[in-house]
C-alpha cells in the first residue's frame, strides 16, 4: 500500500483556517470560520503536487491523534472526493478540487480503514457537506461528482519535481 506524505495546514477541531505560505515556509492565519463550525479532521496537503487550483492537492487525514499546523505524517490514501469548483456564484470557471482522504499509518484506531467503502455512507456526505458549506462561505460553489476507491485515488496524485 502507497504511503504519501503529508503536511497538515489545519488541525481538526479548529475554527481557524490556516495556510502554508511557501514564500516565508510558516503557517498563516487564512479566517475564522463561523461560530460552531470547525474542521472535522485535520486539513492539509501533499508536497509537491499541484491541483488544476495551483495549489497542492488537498487531503482529508482522519484520525485519532492531535496535530498542529505543519505537522507531517506519513498516511495511507483511502480515497477520494472528487470535485469541482468555481471561484463564485456563475458556473464560469470550473476547475478539479478534489480533496483526498487519508489515515495515517500509525493510526491504531482506523488501521482497518483501508479504503471509502469501509467508512459508512452518513459519515462521507456529511464530509462532502462540510465541504459544500465551506466553500460557500468563501462564495465558491463546491460540487461533489464522485467517490474514487483507494486505488483509483492514488493514481491520480502526480508528484511535481520541478
Amino acid at each position: 500500500m502507497k504511503e504519501v506524505e503529508v503536511i497538515i495546514e489545519t488541525p481538526r477541531g479548529s475554527a481557524q483556517k490556516y495556510n502554508y505560505d511557501p514564500q516565508t515556509n510558516f503557517f498563516k492565519l487564512k479566517k475564522n470560520l463561523p461560530t460552531g463550525m470547525v474542521f472535522p479532521y485535520d486539513f492539509g496537503f501533499i508536497p509537491n503536487t499541484k491541483g488544476e487550483d495551483g495549489d497542492p492537492l488537498d487531503v482529508l487525514v482522519i484520525s485519532e491523534f492531535q496535530s498542529f499546523p505543519g505537522c507531517v505524517m506519513s498516511c495511507r490514501i483511502i480515497g477520494c472526493i472528487k470535485a469541482k469548483q468555481t471561484e463564485s456564484k456563475n458556473e464560469q470557471g470550473k476547475i478539479r478540487n478534489d480533496r483526498f482522504i487519508a489515515i495515517p499509518v500509525q493510526s491504531l484506531v482506523f488501521e482497518k480503514v483501508i479504503d471509502v467503502k469501509d467508512l459508512p455512507k452518513k459519515f462521507m456526505d456529511e464530509l462532502k457537506q462540510f465541504f459544500v458549506s465551506y466553500n460557500q462561505l468563501e462564495g465558491k460553489k463546491f460540487e461533489p461528482i464522485a467517490i474514487s476507491n483507494s486505488t483509483s485515488s492514488i493514481k491520480m496524485i502526480r508528484y511535481d519535481n520541478g
